[in-house]
């Protein structure tokens, strides 16, 4: 064969390989993400949305606070929020994890908010999904309706022992017929003292990360309100606040539009 030929088809097959390996290639580079689940969950409902972003090239981490979903026999009234927080690090340290998306869902907005007190240099954004957002020195309580604690102190007092707030009604959730069975057969009680003890910062919340607050419309949950008025309030060169028409348990209601949000991060 003339070596000419042999050059031209060498440089179409190589054309046709860059061409094959850059279909198949991630529509964004590859991403590290902690995902962090509310109030009743665990690890388990990031599901499809942790399937999803992985099936896109991302590493996708989904941590289970102590005494709910797989860990709920660790359940204990002494669980505070700093237990939460340590969960948390406790994964960025054994996983050996830097430059990663933190996000934080719901009531998971206070650990990510203690992580990033703690080891802001391993963030690279925090992003808060309909979730909590304090301030130091509060509780949960302090960042809910007014009227709220006194309902749910009573609600533990008489139906969870004094250690748990037990599981709402599953019609509390706005999901598809689909996915609601699936998800209410996984919540479980949740540990009470995250609610009754102080998350202690040292710096202002996102410390100097960039962050990302993402307020749910689809119905807009009015425990999350004061939370979303906070967000609203620190947009600044580090902050930036945006609405998404989605339901508040949108990682399992509606998994393409998070996936799609994240990977944007």
């Amino acid at each position: 064969m003339d070596r000419r030929a042999i050059v031209a088809g060498a440089a179409v097959l190589a054309a046709a390989g860059a061409a094959q390996a850059q279909a198949q290639a991630p529509a964004t580079p590859p991403k590290t993400f902690v995902l962090v689940h509310g109030a009743w969950g665990g690890g388990w409902i990031w599901k499809y949305t942790a399937d999803g972003l992985r099936q896109k090239g991302h590493r996708v981490f989904t941590p289970t606070q102590t005494g709910l979903g797989e860990r709920k026999h660790l359940l204990a009234r002494t669980i505070s929020i700093d237990t939460f927080v340590d969960d948390i690090l406790g994964v960025l340290e054994a996983e050996e994890l830097t430059d990663i998306i933190l996000v934080g869902h719901s009531f998971g907005g206070f650990a990510v908010t203690g992580v990033a007190d703690r080891m802001p240099e391993r963030i690279r954004h925090l992003v808060y999904l309909d979730a909590f957002l304090p301030e130091n020195g509060e509780t949960a309580f302090s960042v809910l309706p007014p009227g709220i604690e006194e309902a749910r102190r009573r609600t533990v007092a008489e139906h969870g022992g004094g250690v748990a707030l037990p599981v709402p009604p599953l019609s509390a959730f706005p999901l598809p017929d689909d996915v609601r069975q699936w998800f209410g057969r996984r919540l479980t009680p949740h540990p009470f003292g995250t609610y009754d003890t102080p998350i202690r910062l040292k710096a202002p919340p996102g410390n100097g990360r960039p962050v990302t607050y993402v307020s749910y419309t689809n119905p807009a949950l009015a425990l999350i309100e004061p939370s979303r008025a906070r967000a609203r309030a620190k947009q600044g060169p580090d902050w930036r606040f945006m609405e998404l028409d989605v339901p508040h348990d949108a990682q399992a209601a509606m998994p393409a539009q998070i996936i799609a949000l994240l990977e944007g991060m």
